[in-house]
């Protein structure tokens, strides 16, 4: 096979530097298909090469941690009986940007292989999407093939979609972002690796399972590592295609394998198809392959060895076994209708071989394409964007006083940020596979019981890009803060997060300035409050034309809840039932749906956030939450206190009456969305006692006003 040159590796998006130092891994000049490889497994997507030096910073430690970043396909935590959480989030926004439909059903789909590539049976997802406003055409088009991805993918594969976060911004008319999180149950003792940990004591044979090799999703992993340009349409073939029934089939001939005890390590046939499964396990693992491509099962017959490679086709996975236990899983796979065919077998070379009908097409080195090992790791330029100066001039006491509180309080109750998301969430079947295992109660977060116990794991995802963009740092933070108010208020105790950091060109210093400020707002934050960082996906070049997306990492986090029946509900109980309002009483409008939309102000700081205020918070809720008295709880995000007002009397159709201090502003009282507060309903003969506690931990209260069992709403 020819050799390539420096133009074919700079058409496959590699620098100068980076042709040269292929050429010094390999010691010699690479051929077409082994630059393929490196263009691809060395993309952005794949290695990480430009935060990977960053994400090196966040806390990997925790109490009930078992595995952390790049150790398995997925964050592992200890639960109580002898079983772990797996849990991951990802994104799909390239493919969602220009197929909407196949690009969030596929992030679904891939987001649950990265689970049960762990021998775990996914139980939940939650998803978080970001769109523009649906009254443009295209942003309309977006959400509608968004939603309808999720929701047929989902439905279909039989996990329940338990929770979420939808979100609309003006900056991302152009470019979604989609986001899905999966997570899993499996026993403790019996997670299936992605690495082969024993000595080679008997040969170790490669197969491929699940759906035909195909040319769908070729380069994807190279199309999400640039910006999408006003040409994009000619990356279709680059979007995969999900079968959800398939997958489903895959997954039950799995978990039936892995009983048997039949697998010895697995990887999920993602990004960069079966080039980065055969290398990842091999580098993980220490070891080499000897791999023949034309035994690969294909859909399309004149496929070429780079393609078979590089393809993304979807529901597959790549699993090491005993070569003596090659007849009992092909019976297995073959009786689900699955598919099973080995294509090579394991070596102690330390390399890859790739051949082609008995001919050598690549042969490679599979730690020069671990992420921080081989691959490159770069430190970006990055400056403050010229935007700051004005945020910095901001100042609530710019902000003019609204002719009508009521006419604020109906804008604020009808806009799309604020507003039900039932239209969304119904087309979720929520109640599949539940069996008991949920507790119906409106939460600030979904409660999952785990399976033959009386504990749960209480799930949550959470960002705002408004507060990030004002502030990435504080912005964050503050996401951090929210989703361990979501867990504390529904019963939890926060135990890992996973992240999907979605930003814009990391060539861009503006870009990448927000990046390392939010990675370093996260930090602190899990630093903070003793929470590990179990892994993730970052996803950059979300540009278009009109510039970058607003920044946004989302973080998902699990929670512990040791027993069941210490659940709490953000609703409203009973009439007359006390009104409290548990953190500061603040001024603060900054980057709040009132002061955006309703007064069109765009550069202001982030809301008022207290990271030692937010912090004794923690601390008062784990004591409030246990005392019966309590009745609900609910953190206070968009929309401010007033939406979180409606939200806990909707559930049970109830009112209340609450008067507003004459100390702030009342419509930064009612619609500003200041941090670190929590709203409650307790017994009436309970409120000394409520704020005796929250004296004795440093944390204000306001008494606000009682429960309306009329269904009146009454302010002042």
């Amino acid at each position: 096979m020819s050799s390539a040159t420096l133009d074919d590796a700079i058409e496959w998006g590699l620098t100068p530097e980076e042709w040269h130092r292929i050429n010094r891994l390999l010691g010699r000049t690479p051929n077409h298909t082994e630059l393929a490889l490196f263009g691809v497994m060395w993309s952005e997507h794949c290695c990480y090469k430009s935060s990977l030096h960053w994400l090196r910073t966040l806390p990997r430690q925790g109490k009930y941690l078992l595995a952390g970043p790049g150790e398995e396909n997925a964050g592992i935590l200890a639960l109580p009986g002898g079983l772990a959480c797996v849990f991951k989030i990802e994104s799909h926004n390239h493919p969602s940007a220009i197929a909407p439909y196949q690009g969030a059903a596929t992030g679904v789909g891939g987001i649950h292989r990265d689970i049960f590539t762990t021998g775990a049976f996914p139980i939940a997802c939650l998803d978080a999407i970001h769109f523009g406003f649906p009254k443009e055409e295209l942003a309309r088009w977006h959400m509608n093939g968004v939603v309808r991805g999720i929701a047929d993918y989902g439905n279909s594969f039989g996990v329940p979609t338990v929770g979420g976060q939808l979100y609309f911004a003006e900056e991302l008319s152009d470019k979604p972002i989609v986001n899905a999180m999966s997570v899993g149950i499996v026993e403790a003792d019996k997670i299936i690796s992605s690495r082969i940990k024993s000595p080679i004591h008997e040969k170790l044979v490669v197969a491929v399972a699940g759906a035909l090799t195909g040319r769908d999703g070729l380069r994807g992993a190279a199309f999400a590592s640039r910006d999408l340009g006003p040409d994009k349409e000619k990356d279709l073939p680059a979007v995969q295609i999900g079968d959800p029934f398939l997958e489903k089939v895959l997954l039950e001939a799995i978990i039936e394998a892995h009983k048997r005890g039949l697998i010895v390590a697995m990887q999920d046939m993602g990004a960069a198809g079966i080039a980065c499964s055969t290398l990842e396990i091999a580098g993980k693992s220490n070891l080499g392959m000897e791999i023949e491509l034309s035994k690969v099962p294909l859909r399309q017959p004149d496929m070429r060895p780079w393609e078979i490679l590089l393809s993304e086709s979807q529901e597959r996975m790549l699993i090491v076994c005993r070569e003596r236990d090659v007849s009992q899983l092909s019976a297995i796979f073959n009786k689900w209708g699955a598919g099973f065919s080995v294509i090579g077998e394991v070596t102690n070379t330390r390399r890859v071989r790739y051949k082609w009908h008995g001919r050598v097409v690549a042969d490679v080195p599979p730690v020069a394409f671990l992420a921080g090992e081989g691959a490159p790791v770069y430190k970006r330029t990055w400056q403050e964007p010229d935007y700051r100066y004005r945020i910095r001039m901001y100042s609530d006491k710019t902000v003019p006083y609204p002719s009508s509180l009521r006419d604020v309080a109906r804008f604020i109750t009808g806009h799309l940020n604020c507003c039900s998301r039932l239209p969304v969430y119904r087309q979720y079947d929520h109640m599949i596979q539940i069996n008991n295992r949920s507790v119906w109660k409106p939460s600030d977060a979904a409660v999952i019981r785990i399976p033959g116990t009386s504990s749960a794991v209480v799930l949550t995802v959470d960002a705002n890009p408004h507060y990030v963009w004002a502030d990435p740092y504080t912005g964050t933070f503050i996401a951090v803060a929210e989703a361990c108010r979501n867990i504390l208020c529904s019963g939890g105790e926060p135990a890992g997060i996973t992240n999907c950091l979605n930003f814009g060109n990391p060539l861009d210093p503006s870009v990448y300035w927000q990046f390392v400020q939010s990675v370093y707002g996260m930090g602190d934050a899990c630093r903070l409050w003793d929470i590990p960082v179990t892994g993730g996906n970052v996803s950059f070049y979300n540009q278009t034309e009109k510039g970058p997306v607003l920044p946004l990492p989302v973080i998902g986090m699990v929670g512990l809840l040791q027993d069941i029946s210490q659940s709490r509900s953000l609703a409203f109980q009973d009439d007359g039932d006390v009104i409290m309002l548990i953190g500061p009483v603040t001024s603060s409008l900054g980057s709040s749906q009132y002061l955006l939309y309703y007064h069109g102000i765009r550069y202001s700081t982030p809301p008022f956030f207290d990271p030692r205020l937010e912090t004794r918070l923690h601390k008062l809720l784990r004591v409030l939450r246990r005392l019966k008295q309590v009745k609900s709880m609910h953190d206070i995000s968009e929309g401010g206190l007033w939406i979180a007002l409606l939200e806990c009397a909707i559930p049970e159709r109830l009112g209340f009456e609450i008067q507003t201090p004459d100390s702030v502003r009342k419509d930064a009282f009612m619609f500003g969305e200041g941090q670190s507060r929590v709203l409650i309903s307790v017994e009436p003969e309970f409120v000394d006692q409520v704020i005796a506690i929250c004296s004795r931990e440093d944390v204000p209260v306001t008494v606000m006003g009682r429960v309306l069992g009329t269904g009146e709403i009454i302010v002042d």
